[in-house]
């Protein structure tokens, strides 16, 4: 049965979403802010998410956790060394998806995505 199995597959196999996820998330790790298109936003949420509250925690087994999802050391360091203690007190909701205008090119709907 797939009762409630909602994962967005963004036309995507799921080696190339997982890719995809991890460049996306590792990219919103390093610079706070990117813009990409709304269901590439909706679909990174809950991933960059479990990767703060896994920050959350300084161990050694998050950091590897954490090692092995995120291609760059920088971000795993910022995620456990700055992100984790911004939002120690926090119980979730650490992103923000705001909707811009659809891209000219191919009018796909364009959302920012930013940590709050």
């Amino acid at each position: 049965m797939r009762h409630r199995k909602n994962i967005a597959k963004l036309s995507k196999t799921s080696d190339v979403r997982r890719a995809l996820l991890e460049n996306l998330a590792t990219s919103i790790i390093l610079y706070e802010k990117i813009v990409t298109t709304e269901a590439k936003a909706k679909a990174l949420r809950p991933f960059v998410e479990r990767l703060i509250t896994r920050g959350k925690v300084k161990s050694i087994h998050n950091k590897q956790i954490l090692s092995g999802i995120l291609p760059d050391k920088k971000a795993v360091q910022k995620v456990l060394d700055v992100l984790g203690p911004r939002y120690k007190d926090r119980q979730g909701g650490y992103c923000r998806i705001i909707k811009i205008s659809p891209r000219v090119g191919d009018g796909a709907l364009l959302a920012q995505i930013e940590l709050v």
